[in-house]
């Protein structure tokens, strides 16, 4: 049987919900190793199988826990993505994962994305699950002598990841999350481009082919999507000992975005030096940042010195606490909640206060100045890092205690571009470096 979803025309069928089946149903990720190697290595230890035992993503829940109660939330919220099985089969709640299962724990695992028969539609999770020998994959000529295969083409579209990846306030439909909906407006989309194009091959900002098996007893194949499932998490990844997944997500937030800056071509002392920074998501397939943003931040730290290393200017530092220079533009999502003030409760937001973010392919300018002091040593440098940041200190401090985890700072693009920089990113052009020399001939002149 081969059956055809289409985006916005999904069959009829009710999504599952809680109490709709029991976790032994579903089958353990390791049997699904026997046959299937390849890709249960590369799906362990990833953001997908680490979905529910995310520290982060459980003291936040235990906080929603609380309000759920109080406020009348549906308390299972979360856990439709974080740990589906869980969920529909009556485990959660409660939300301390006392009542779950070890299948429940795994996640997002093989069994469950591999029993999603139809979709609902778009965000907040509405699959359609049909647990039981039948799995469900792309292959329209698969065959398995441990399980029946029925292909479905909704495992090669983006509206696959977007039951999760778009999320709306259960009581009042604020978007929250919106992965899905900003690949859909972008030209990507256009293009034919899907999430899997990016997030399950080997490829970084496009399509790549991975030749191989995808069970050990299949047949060659010209490509096989990879298990990875990489977004930008090096923050929990890094804690929780995931090396392999850290270090991709390092990669893809170094192929994310570029740099350029245009400068004057000369100055004297005493004048303002006006420097033009070009701040581009050349290789997202959605906003940057994306996801939970009113966690996640990106910023620009721009530093001119001098030769003998005496700084000019700087701005976008941290200070010792962790905080971002307060001048600087950080480029994320505020909610509001009923009173107006920022929040990072997502369950308390009614309003979005603003969302500055950087959509597919487009750019946003920051313009930073300074006045030329006498006596500068030639010559001067100027550099810029686009920055980027799981979510901010100060709150992992409030959540956790100070001292207990350091979010991660993660260079994204550097200009001028240094070793440490993404490779394969649009070439810069020339101007921001001959400002530099410019800048630095000029001092020549006015010192000489």
């Amino acid at each position: 049987m081969f059956l055809l979803l289409i985006a916005g025309s999904f069959a009829s069928a009710e999504q599952s919900e809680a109490g709709d089946f029991i976790s032994s149903q579903f089958s353990k990720s390791g049997i699904c190793s026997n046959c299937h190697g390849n890709s249960f290595g590369e799906w362990d230890g990833s953001m997908h199988s680490n979905s529910d035992e995310d520290f982060f993503y459980q003291a936040m829940l235990q906080e929603y826990g609380a309000a759920a109660e109080a406020e009348g939330l549906p308390e299972g919220f979360c856990s439709r993505c974080h740990t589906p099985i869980g969920l529909v089969s009556g485990e959660i709640p409660p939300l301390d994962g006392s009542g779950l299962s070890e299948v429940a724990k795994e996640g997002v695992q093989c069994d469950f994305c591999h029993s999603v028969a139809e979709s609902e539609g778009i965000g907040n999770a509405p699959y359609v699950l049909d647990p039981g020998d039948v799995k469900w994959g792309r292959r329209t000529d698969a065959q398995s002598p441990s399980h029946e295969v029925e292909a479905h083409e909704f495992y090669t579209q983006s509206e696959y990841c977007g039951m999760c990846h778009n999320i709306y306030h259960p009581a009042n439909n604020l978007t929250l999350a919106a992965t899905y909906t900003e690949w859909k407006e972008s030209p990507y989309a256009a293009e034919g481009v899907q999430c899997q194009d990016c997030h399950m091959t080997p490829g970084i900002i496009e399509f790549e082919a991975n030749p191989g098996k995808a069970a050990s007893s299949g047949p060659e194949r010209e490509n096989v999507y990879t298990h990875y499932f990489v977004g930008g998490n090096a923050f929990v990844t890094d804690v929780l000992g995931e090396g392999r997944h850290e270090k991709r997500a390092i990669e893809y937030l170094q192929h994310a975005a570029a740099l350029d800056v245009k400068a004057p071509e000369a100055a004297e002392p005493g004048e303002v030096v006006d420097i033009e920074v070009e701040i581009i998501n050349s290789g997202a397939g959605h906003k940057i940042p994306s996801g939970v943003t009113e966690e996640r931040e990106i910023w620009l730290e721009l530093t001119a010195t001098d030769a003998d290393g005496k700084e000019l200017y700087h701005s976008g530092a941290l200070d010792e606490a962790g905080g971002i220079d307060p001048e600087a533009t950080v480029y994320h999502t505020v909610f509001a909640d009923s009173e107006g003030q920022p929040t990072l409760k997502a369950w308390e937001a009614e309003s979005i206060l603003y969302d500055n973010r950087i959509s597919p392919k487009a750019l946003v300018l920051e313009n930073h100045s300074f006045v030329m002091p006498e006596g500068a040593a030639n010559p001067i440098s100027i550099k810029t890092v686009l920055h980027y940041r799981s979510a901010p200190q100060e709150h992992i401090d409030e959540l956790f205690g100070g001292g207990t985890y350091t979010v991660p700072v993660i260079d994204m693009a550097t200009y001028p571009e240094t070793g440490a920089s993404s490779q394969g990113i649009p070439e810069i052009g020339a101007t921001g470096m001959l400002a530099i020399v410019f800048l630095a001939v000029a001092y020549r002149k006015f010192k000489g």
